[in-house]
């Protein structure tokens, strides 16, 4: 087979590689199907997609930014650690912290319930290209979404007068060339059922994030609940049972060795793997460096906070973790592009496509390079402001946040007929946030925004005020907005039609964020829309370009099937290994002196010191087994992703990818490219041994 995209070894030969792609189930290419049989597939396509008891169907959508597997018939769910953090956080105190210690529900009534979290299976999945197709007709490409909206809601309501429990989801694939439906049924009911200590479900933090080897512990378990009576999905309620569905994932403990065949089902966030030379070069410059320079401030200040205080730690630890990680996915993604000169290599293969253009006069003066060049040189300044302004003032600290929801989504309280005594209010949420590590934070990234963009035009008015009224005096400017806005004043309502309400410095600081966050939008959207039509005519050209070879589209959040072998890689003529042990963390808990984030509970030290580990441990080794490789595809969202056996058998959770091959969001190295797996067996051991979750283990039912 060959692939459309990029090869290292020959740009002549785009070659296609089976442990490459993120491929959509309904409608897989036979070509793939027997690539997989090759490395030694067991099941049908049927028993993938179409079957009451098809491996997709223990699959989930966790939460809507990971994903998840359902292992035991009452509705068990397994994902990883890190995505359940920041509800195993919102459940912890001081006083009872989950998130240091661990938790174990010994009965279903201790499960604790989560607002607003949600799973999703997907039920369907059809093209339905030739309708969208027919409405976009003449319409301009910045405003065809609308369209594709209208088309959604009017399926949506089809859908749901046939089921209710149903709901329908319209997205373009390949760049917008295609567009497929998909129908899920959705769980509001989700309870935590068990985590480890952060010690294990976090250990390395990110010292060894996206690194190899690596020896986290990354899984947490969750419960559906369902409506007693229908069995089906119902908001939350004390008397929901437990979700009981048809079929599930069995979980082995048989292992794997190199070369056993392999697959992941999740759902992969975002990959731009059609993205042009000069998309590639402005997400380098103005994506991810300016990412990098501004986390990288605010990450130093909430950790110094964080390790001072515990219960600022616990407020901001699922924050912090969500920063770093994509400040060092940025740092070693341009690590990547320039080490294997990518941008260089994108250029010979669009220039393999002109020729292939002016050959055949495919999309001729539709698909222009040198427009397309023209574009991006015309955003690349406005992207990097884009991004300094988004890291700088979104959802950074309590100030700005409110000043934002009043600008834009804040409800309304009040008589309907009397607007002077219409308000906004702010509900306490003190347990969310500290004021001394938000304002310092905010000053810091206030100053260093300013200190970045020279252009005039896209400094926020407040910039005078700090000049003005407050001599340049951030941290004055700051503490004032904190101490004296009425923004700030939790269960007070904010009476927005009256005179004082504009004269508010909060009020006037998200002003002042508003105007010029419109003005960069404004300016940058006609080149946006001209951009994406662009890559989208890339996109189409490379499809028929390299149409006799099995292609996917980039992934956008729905499920997607990666495949390929348990296997190391070679760097350096150093070969990485393909597992992990006990032993190796044991000693890496040892180094907890000259890095916190080895540290690990005495408990902990004990049980990996063990010399025998049992039933837990790997037949061939002889050693338990903490995490391993596969050559299989993977970016955000895959997190909680389950990995199966040719058998469609657990095997363990997908939570990261290796540093070595960090570009793989716009290019898949197929030599170095790895994703990094928790072992379901390390997993059972630590309920086993730590949590003694007895009743948990049995549910399952290991193999």
């Amino acid at each position: 087979m060959k692939k459309i995209l990029l090869s290292l070894m020959c740009l002549c030969s785009l070659g296609a590689h089976a442990d490459e792609g993120m491929w959509t189930l309904y409608n897989l290419p036979p070509a793939v199907i027997q690539q997989m049989q090759q490395y030694g597939f067991q099941l049908s396509p049927e028993q993938l997609y179409q079957s009451d008891d098809a491996v997709k169907n223990a699959v989930v959508n966790f939460g809507g930014f990971c994903s998840g597997v359902v292992v035991s018939p009452d509705g068990l769910v397994f994902t990883n650690h890190h995505c359940g953090f920041d509800m195993i956080r919102r459940h912890s105190t001081v006083e009872h912290d989950y998130l240091l210690h661990g938790f174990y529900a010994k009965s279903f009534e201790e499960e604790l319930p989560n607002e607003g979290l949600f799973v999703s299976f997907m039920v369907e999945q059809k093209d339905v290209t030739d309708q969208v197709m027919e409405k976009l007709k003449g319409v301009d490409f910045d405003k065809q979404g609308r369209i594709v909206d209208s088309l959604e809601n009017a399926w949506q309501k089809a859908v749901k007068k046939q089921d209710s429990t149903l709901r329908v989801e319209v997205k373009p694939f390949y760049e917008g060339n295609k567009y497929y439906q998909t129908t899920y049924r959705d769980y509001n009911d989700v309870r935590l059922v068990f985590t480890v200590p952060k010690s294990m479900g976090k250990f390395g933090g990110e010292t060894d994030n996206w690194m190899w080897p690596r020896q986290t512990c990354d899984f947490s378990v969750f419960r559906i609940y369902a409506d007693p009576k229908t069995g089906g999905p119902a908001e939350y309620s004390k008397d929901n049972v437990p979700y009981h569905p048809k079929s599930w994932a069995p979980v082995s403990m048989q292992g794997y060795k190199p070369g056993d065949f392999c697959m992941i089902m999740g759902y992969p966030g975002s990959t731009s793997r059609y993205l042009s030379s000069y998309g590639i070069q402005e997400r380098r410059d103005a994506q991810n460096a300016p990412r990098v320079q501004v986390r990288g401030i605010k990450q130093e200040i909430m950790l110094r906070h964080m390790r001072a205080d515990e219960a600022v730690r616990i407020k901001y630890d699922s924050k912090y973790a969500s920063s770093s990680n994509y400040w060092k996915n940025s740092i070693g993604m341009n690590k990547c592009i320039d080490s294997i000169g990518l941008i260089q290599q994108k250029q010979q293969y669009e220039a393999k496509i002109r020729q292939w253009q002016d050959k055949t006069g495919y999309l001729k003066g539709e698909l222009d390079f040198d427009k397309m060049a023209e574009l991006y040189q015309k955003r690349m300044a406005l992207t990097r402001v884009r991004t300094l302004f988004m890291e700088t003032f979104f959802l950074q600290d309590q100030m700005t946040l409110r000043a934002w929801k009043v600008q834009w989504r804040m409800p309304v309280k009040g008589p309907k007929d009397k607007p002077k005594k219409q308000y906004h209010e702010f509900e306490d949420n003190a347990e969310e946030w500290d004021k001394a590590t938000d304002s310092e934070m905010l000053a810091a990234l206030m100053k260093n925004y300013r200190e970045q963009v020279t252009e005039d035009d896209y400094l926020p008015d407040f910039y005078e005020t700090v000049d003005k009224k407050f001599h340049g005096d951030y941290t004055a400017y700051v503490n004032t907005l904190y101490n004296k806005s009425i923004l700030m004043k939790s269960g007070k309502p904010i009476y927005f039609n009256k005179k004082s309400y504009k004269k508010d410095l909060g009020v006037q600081y998200g002003l002042s964020l508003s105007e010029v966050w419109d003005e960069i939008n404004e300016k940058r959207g006609k080149l946006s829309s001209e951009i994406a039509e662009q890559e989208k005519l890339l996109c189409a050209a490379v499809l028929r370009m390299e149409q006799d070879m099995p292609n996917y589209s980039d992934a956008n959040f729905t499920l997607r099937m990666t495949y390929g072998q348990i296997g190391e890689y070679t760097l350096g003529g150093r070969p990485s290994g393909y597992y992990t042990t006990a032993r190796s963390l044991w000693e890496k808990m040892q180094k907890a002196d000259q890095n916190f984030e080895y540290f690990a509970e005495p408990v902990m030290h004990e049980l990996m010191s063990q010399k025998d580990f049992g039933g837990y441990a790997d037949q061939l080794t002889g050693t338990m087994q903490l995490c391993f490789l596969s050559n299989t595809d993977i970016t955000g969202g895959n997190s909680g992703s389950p990995i199966f056996n040719s058998k469609g058998e657990l095997l363990g959770l997908a939570f990261d990818g290796n540093w070595d091959s960090l570009s793989s969001d716009i290019f898949f190295d197929r030599q170095l490219a790895r994703t990094i797996n928790v072992d379901v067996r390390y997993m059972l051991f630590m309920m086993d041994k730590w949590g003694h979750a007895d009743r948990l283990l049995k549910e399952i039912n290991a193999k």
